[in-house]
């Protein structure tokens, strides 16, 4: 299939068998958003929306044969990388991206802990993917207790995500860095956007009273990816890519998806698809 007409986001993800976060997220958000979705399989989880009971990571040779396979086949737009799980996954992206001479937009959120609070990397996979995938990205999107990691400091304002966010690009060489935060325990929930010059902006909104956020950090970071695509500033991506979590979390709020942390409505801008 060509997809010329049409902009196209690979994925690079974890699958989640609840079908709120990792790639099912990923395509739900880049299908919602008029492009189109190709996909490549970091490891299965058994989840649901109270926790995750088991990983199984794919074979580090079939992950690169699937980006491979992608790549050489479709005009890839850009590129959402999330769950990678394990060094020998990391690897694989990175030389598969290399040997097919990527060279558009990559979005990574280093997903490191779910929302259940359930771990989904290996222990000694951190710096592996600081040394060799952070340099790579156009934009990095970790959340507070993320980007506390990376940073190895305390986040307690916007301020220190300031600060958290500069250190990140002057230590790693990361383009940009969007400091998510939305676990704050504050009414207003403020995202900062530090750029490659170190000028920053924040995006500030109010907090939503909703337990349905599962996959709300992988659905961000998609739909970052789906704007850069279709020709937006890094700047405008996020902005819309926020509006339209936002809006995905309202529009689900009031359902019930499970016993534990629901899904967002990915589907609230179309019409023709009936609501979660």
């Amino acid at each position: 299939m060509q997809t010329d007409n049409i902009k196209s986001v690979l994925t690079v993800a974890g699958s989640d068998s609840v079908g709120g976060a990792g790639i099912q997220a990923d395509i739900k958000t880049i299908f919602s958003l008029g492009l189109y979705a190709c996909s490549a399989i970091t490891a299965v989880t058994a989840q649901n929306t109270c926790g995750v009971r088991a990983v199984q990571a794919v074979d580090s040779n079939i992950l690169y044969e699937q980006i491979t396979a992608v790549l050489q086949d479709i005009s890839v737009n850009a590129v959402k990388i999330g769950m990678v799980y394990t060094k020998q996954n990391l690897m694989a992206i990175k030389n598969a991206l290399k040997d097919n001479n990527y060279n558009n937009y990559i979005v990574l959120d280093p997903v490191l802990v779910a929302t259940s609070g359930d771990s989904l990397a290996k222990e000694d996979f951190l710096e592996a993917l600081k040394q060799d995938l952070f340099p790579l990205c156009d934009i990095l999107t970790p959340n507070l207790s993320e980007a506390m990691t990376i940073c190895n400091r305390k986040i307690n304002s916007v301020d220190d995500m300031i600060v958290c966010g500069k250190d990140i690009i002057k230590t790693y060489g990361v383009k940009n860095v969007l400091v998510k935060g939305g676990h704050s325990k504050d009414d207003n929930m403020t995202d900062v956007l530090v750029f490659e010059d170190l000028s920053y902006k924040t995006f500030t909104a109010k907090k939503i009273n909703s337990r349905n956020t599962h996959g709300t950090g992988c659905t961000l970071s998609s739909a970052i990816a789906s704007y850069l695509a279709m020709g937006l500033t890094v700047e405008q991506s996020v902005k819309h890519a926020k509006d339209y979590v936002y809006n995905a979390i309202l529009s689900a709020k009031d359902h019930t998806i499970g016993q534990g942390h629901g899904s967002t409505n990915h589907f609230y801008n179309l019409t023709h698809i009936h609501p979660v």
